[in-house]
């Protein structure tokens, strides 16, 4: 069995574009985690350094019983091992699908966890921007573990308002939309309320299949909740779902809630752990003067920038249902690649092709939407496309279905990736 450090290294568990996911024990201690390993070279050549060594440094400080822990980080001479906290209890969105809707009891205790580790982070200065149920885990036990940070939403020095645009639309906030600068703890609020609505209800609040309609009904506030929700939940929800981040309930609020205070237990956090980043500063100080520094994003409407920590974590990840559902791999909700080529260009390219397909094509900005033909509305193939900068020479594109049928869909998908062959990057097979 192959060994890195103390760690005896097992089965992969998960394949992103930039890292494998392993399991692993650690020999010392017999606890099992999962290895995430990244290639240096790929590193150093899409210009990552700097933010992956800034992004772990703050994943490893932020420490509570309901965020997926990283541990350490190592390295070798050619990659580099992140050691995280092993999670098997699947997604809690998988949990949604299977029951459609949980019970109002047991919508509030996972809700209370989620607001306690979100409470935590925003105290470390962190923000998610992206906060929906698929990067809620469970643990063995059914616990919460909120996953998928986006570590670069940290307040620069005297700047007190986010401005990148982020996070999935059905759960992002009115304000983040409008792309004006915004306030990372308010707009985590208000996804937190998206998320209790759809525990309760089995379904989104906001959920149109064409995004300017969804924008304004998520600027509007237009959505009701249904008559099965207690008085108490339909108050707190409509008081975080409220479109004004000035008026918005704050997390303060939303824990001295009747609603919220119902069977609280508020979580121990012990003793605050003194953090050691020393293994991270050796694992980035002798490969930092091989690169060069990152150019600013000029301000030309170009695609967004991706936190290239939530990048690499973009695989099946921490997410281990494969090991229990095979089927599983064949119906991911999200599927996505990565690209060299100019934004610009990868968006002509996938215009020309998804029209060779039979695909109506809408295009703003960096997003896409292509609709397949069909006699029924109901089963209408439609899917979002969108371009992310992750670094100045590579760009990921997120490929999403909103409505029509899974499998379609991943068919549509394969032949969508076979035909843009020429401008998908792929990264060198690595064991």
């Amino acid at each position: 069995m192959k060994k890195v450090g103390k760690y005896a290294v097992g089965r992969t568990i998960g394949q992103g574009t930039f890292a494998k996911v392993k399991s692993a024990v650690n020999t010392e201690t017999g606890e099992s985690v999962a290895m995430k390993m990244l290639a240096k070279n790929t590193i150093l050549e899409h210009k990552m350094v700097h933010q992956i060594k800034r992004e772990i440094s703050i994943m490893k400080i932020v420490r509570h019983p309901n965020i997926v822990r990283l541990h350490e980080v190592l390295v070798s001479t050619t990659k580099i091992y992140i050691i995280l906290e092993l999670i098997t209890g699947g997604e809690l969105y998988d949990k949604i699908v299977h029951l459609r809707k949980l019970s109002e009891n047991e919508s509030r205790w996972y809700f209370q966890q989620l607001i306690d580790a979100v409470d935590y982070c925003h105290s470390k200065g962190v923000y998610h921007r992206d906060l929906k149920p698929e990067n809620l885990l469970l643990d063995y036990q059914g616990n919460l573990k909120v996953t998928d940070f986006g570590l670069s939403a940290l307040p620069q020095k005297g700047v007190g308002l986010l401005h990148t645009t982020c996070g999935t639309p059905n759960y992002v906030a009115p304000e983040v939309l409008n792309q004006q600068g915004y306030d990372g703890s308010a707009a985590d609020v208000w996804s937190c309320g998206v998320i209790l609505y759809v525990l309760m209800a089995g379904y989104l609040p906001f959920n149109e299949t064409d995004l300017p309609t969804l924008y304004k009904k998520i600027n509007a506030a237009e959505f009701t909740c249904p008559a099965s929700f207690s008085s108490g939940a339909k108050s707190l929800i409509y008081r975080i779902l409220d479109p004004n981040p000035k008026t918005r309930i704050n997390i303060e609020g939303i824990k001295n809630d009747a609603w919220f205070q119902r069977n609280y237990v508020a979580v121990r956090h012990g003793v605050e752990e003194e953090v050691n980043l020393d293994d991270i500063d050796a694992v980035f100080n002798d490969i930092e003067d091989q690169y060069v520094t990152e150019r600013v994003q000029d301000n030309d409407n170009g695609p967004l920038i991706m936190n290239a920590f939530e990048m690499i974590t973009l695989s099946q990840g921490l997410d281990l249902s494969a090991l229990f559902d095979r089927r599983q791999e064949y119906v991911k909700r999200q599927t996505r690649f990565v690209s060299c080529q100019p934004a610009k260009t990868i968006i002509a390219t996938i215009e020309v092709v998804a029209e060779s397909i039979g695909f109506k094509v809408h295009s703003q900005n960096y997003k896409m939407r292509l609709e397949g033909v069909s006699t029924s509305k109901m089963h209408r193939l439609a899917v979002i496309l969108e371009v992310f900068e992750v670094a100045p020479s590579l760009f990921m594109v997120d490929v999403r279905k909103v409505s029509g049928d899974t499998l379609e869909y991943h068919k549509f998908y394969k032949n969508l990736c076979d035909k843009l062959e020429n401008i998908i990057w792929r990264p060198t097979e690595e064991s």
